[in-house]
């Protein structure tokens, strides 16, 4: 497929044939949903941790004697229905959240996503973006001007996750003039994954020549 790359000034630079394979794939959204839970799950810090009747200090003494009270019958004041006692069935750290995704799975869903957000306008070729002075405010003038192109009036608006750029070089100073945008985000494009492509409204793609043909690697 053919798609029109632009400049960092927001105008058309030329026309890349793109992989169909990769950059057209068929919506999978049973597959997109799994990858994207295994993936959440991964990224669990699992430190909620509730004790159970064994570890809660105290109730080795039987509260009252087992019959001529009247009361009900109990045999440790750490019992879970006691004020004070252990949490039944409350969260551990002895749990493990890990799944385990084959490789050919997330690579599918990786293109799923990006083909859904090339389909919706939502992603944008850009030849290249170069900041001599690694200022923010370079930074920001490069992104107002990417909101030139059609469709993408909304690209440079102050709302967490709005824009994620990828690129194939990493550029110490792109990197020190966009770390102080708090709605963009630019890695390096072996960072691409399925969560941060569902989570970000709009993706730049820097060099898509050279994106496409690491993208193709995986396919």
């Amino acid at each position: 497929m053919k798609v029109t790359v632009y400049n960092q000034d927001g105008k058309k630079s030329s026309d890349l044939e793109l992989n169909d394979s990769i950059w057209n794939t068929t919506w999978n959204g049973d597959l997109v949903h799994q990858v994207l839970h295994s993936q959440m799950s991964n990224q669990r810090a699992n430190t909620a941790h509730t004790k159970d009747r064994s570890e809660v200090r105290g109730g080795g003494k039987k509260p009252w004697a087992q019959k001529g009270t009247g009361r009900a019958r109990h045999g440790s004041s750490r019992s879970p229905i006691w004020v004070g006692g252990g949490v039944a069935h409350g969260p551990r750290t002895d749990r493990n959240y890990k799944e385990t995704i084959p490789r050919v799975m997330k690579n599918r869903a990786l293109f799923a996503l990006l083909s859904q957000k090339l389909r919706d306008g939502k992603l944008v070729f850009v030849d290249n973006i170069t900041i001599e002075s690694a200022k923010t405010k370079d930074a920001n003038n490069i992104m107002d001007s990417l909101q030139n192109i059609e469709g993408f009036k909304t690209i440079n608006w102050k709302k967490h996750n709005n824009a994620m750029i990828f690129t194939s070089e990493s550029n110490r100073k792109n990197l020190l003039a966009f770390r102080n945008l708090p709605n963009v985000r630019i890695e390096n494009m072996d960072q691409m994954n399925p969560l941060t492509i569902a989570n970000t409204r709009y993706i730049v793609v820097i060099t898509p020549e050279k994106v496409n043909e690491y993208l193709s690697t995986k396919a």
